[in-house]
């Protein structure tokens, strides 16, 4: 694999551009390129890691090391490890890798259903939204998806955070919560995808009617997303499956969902951060009405 002068390239690759691009390797022989080769070229994992550990521990680009060996650790099944890796290394990062690096955290808590730390992360996430943080200030950033890049707006972000936030309350089957979050996010960037889990929240609330009215509005492609067949054919089976829901949803299934340590745990975030004289996000208004309304009942 190397040659005589300690090079993870055979003679004349690394000064070949082309070499490079075709692989898409950086330029130069340092542990970080050694490691994209493992990577890359030679398909060896755990050499891969062992080489972006390197990387970070001698400062060779450090915020591409860390997220890189994550994403390696967490295709060979060592999310836990990769977890604690970024926690450790990320303050040797840069201030603007911190959310990208947040982004993969994210995807690693999903891999180890670490559900509380995947709704604690999305939260700071809003709160840096609300404080005009995210984007590191910029009105969009420029995200890549199967190869292509495309911008992305914070009305986008904001609206991808809630459903994310959403589907994390639904796993915990706290639906109160979810519907609140889906029925927000839907307000921000409709679409079809996030309209079906919001259906099944208020099927699971015992509120068929507005989930009818949901799917309705998916199937004659009133939402964003509505003609992609995915969505469309999970609109039709809950559509068909609305009846027996209702015979098997508990009537009171909803009254211990929205609990206080949710409301509170919102409270003290927003507290935290945000001084006393300043408005809430109007999601978290909604909540704490909504809560209160229960109380009343």
């Amino acid at each position: 694999m190397k040659n005589n002068n300690n090079s993870c390239f055979k003679k004349g690759d690394e000064n070949n551009s082309n070499y490079r691009v075709i692989h898409k390797l950086p330029n130069g022989d340092s542990p970080y390129v050694r490691a994209k080769y493992a990577q890359l070229v030679e398909k060896n994992p755990e050499g891969a890691i062992v080489l972006f550990w390197k990387a970070i521990n001698e400062g060779d680009r450090v915020d591409s090391a860390l997220k890189d060996m994550a994403v390696v650790m967490k295709q060979q099944d060592r999310a836990e490890e990769a977890i604690e890796a970024i926690k450790f290394f990320r303050d040797r990062c840069s201030k603007l890798a911190q959310q990208s690096l947040d982004n993969v955290l994210f995807d690693l808590y999903k891999k180890s259903g670490k559900l509380e730390e995947q709704i604690e992360l999305l939260k700071q996430k809003l709160q840096m939204i609300y404080q005009g943080e995210a984007f590191n200030g910029k009105p969009t950033k420029t995200a890549r998806s199967h190869g292509k890049k495309f911008q992305v707006t914070i009305k986008q972000e904001t609206s991808r955070i809630l459903g994310n936030l959403g589907w994390a309350y639904m796993q915990q089957t706290n639906y109160a919560a979810a519907e609140i979050v889906y029925q927000k996010a839907q307000q921000i960037d409709p679409d079809a995808n996030k309209a079906c889990n919001l259906c099944l929240c208020l099927v699971k609330l015992t509120r068929f009617n507005e989930a009818k009215t949901v799917l309705e509005d998916i199937l004659r492609g009133k939402l964003p997303g509505s003609d992609d067949p995915k969505s469309k054919n999970r609109a039709i089976e809950l559509l068909k499956e609305l009846e027996s829901f209702k015979f098997a949803t508990s009537s009171s299934s909803h009254l211990v969902l929205l609990e206080d340590v949710f409301i509170e745990s919102l409270d003290q975030l927003m507290n935290q951060y945000v001084p006393i004289r300043s408005r809430r996000l109007p999601i978290f208004e909604e909540i704490s009405a909504y809560y209160r309304d229960q109380l009343a009942c």
